[in-house]
């Protein structure tokens, strides 16, 4: 009897690993990205879930597209949910020229997390939903989420991305083209030394001697990882003390922990979490995500003849 419920739960696990399969065909491949190490100019496509927001014909905030109809973004960037004049452009490389890849869609709600803090810039995310969907291409496509439980150890390398001030202060206008920095995650303690606020629900990035970093205009944009040929969200741009000052790291909205959160706003086509450890390595990504359905097809009549003869 045991052998038999044990090969009945077998049967089921394969069931559930086959259906996870489809949600993760599109997030966190970037055709266009070859980079390994990178400068300031972003190549044109090298981020193809790069959201640019703009109110009244401006550029304020950054985002994430996580699926088809939803961006991923900071609370802050949101003391009204008025959706009027709010427009939210991806494909885009540059802030004025013409961008040929670039789609745009209005947006008709705004969530933001209801237990965001303002004075400590805890719970620090927000979504848009999108008036339509976009049709993915190589220049739009959306970004991996890091699941719940998600470790992201100090050194970890991440790259953030925007159009925010290219120095704390800086008195030139926001660069025209989209930006991207490395930096490594620092540790939470670490990181806590420094500003005595940090909580759980974020994590930290930065160079010890500065001089890299996210900033105005950079907010509510990705931090993410890469994990074999997958792009990984780890964090939200949220806020930091200046910008890439020595030992002063940005500080991001821990994506893992919203998870839930997330999924129970977005009740259909839901974003792909994967499970993201350490750094660069396949074996954080969860296992059912790299199954493929051929070898579901040789399982299950397996396991299922295994069922009846027993």
């Amino acid at each position: 009897m045991d052998v038999k419920l044990l090969l009945c739960a077998a049967l089921i696990l394969t069931l559930q690993l086959t259906g996870s399969d489809a949600q993760s065909d599109e997030c966190g491949i970037a055709p266009l990205n070859n980079r390994i190490v990178g400068g300031e100019a972003a190549p044109a496509g090298a981020w193809p879930w790069q959201a640019s927001l703009h109110r009244s014909g401006r550029h304020f905030c950054g985002g994430s597209l996580i699926n088809d109809q939803w961006i991923l973004t900071a609370a802050h960037c949101f003391p009204s949910l008025s959706t009027f004049n709010l427009i939210v452009y991806l494909g885009r490389e540059r802030q004025q020229l013409l961008n040929t890849n670039e789609v745009s869609r209005a947006v008709i709600q705004i969530i933001r997390h209801p237990s965001y803090d303002t004075p400590d810039q805890d719970n620090d995310v927000a979504l848009l939903q999108l008036a339509s969907p976009v049709t993915f291409t190589d220049s739009i496509r959306p970004v991996c989420l890091a699941s719940s439980g998600s470790l992201f150890n100090a050194g970890t390398t991440s790259w953030v991305t925007g159009w925010g001030n290219i120095g704390s202060d800086d008195p030139l206008p926001f660069p025209q083209t989209l930006q991207e920095v490395s930096v490594p995650v620092v540790s939470n303690p670490q990181c806590n030394a420094v500003y005595g606020i940090i909580t759980d629900n974020m994590i930290c990035a930065g160079l010890t001697e500065g001089g890299r970093d996210s900033c105005q205009g950079d907010s509510g944009g990705p931090m993410v990882s890469k994990m074999g040929n997958r792009w990984i969200q780890g964090g939200v741009v949220s806020f930091g003390s200046g910008c890439a000052r020595p030992n002063v790291p940005g500080v991001y909205a821990r994506v893992s922990r919203y998870q839930t959160w997330i999924n129970g706003h977005i009740s259909s086509n839901q974003p792909s979490f994967l499970s993201f450890s350490g750094n660069g390595t396949t074996s954080g990504i969860n296992q059912h995500l790299t199954m493929s359905i051929p070898l579901v097809l040789i399982i299950l009549p397996f396991l299922f003849s295994l069922f009846v003869l027993w």
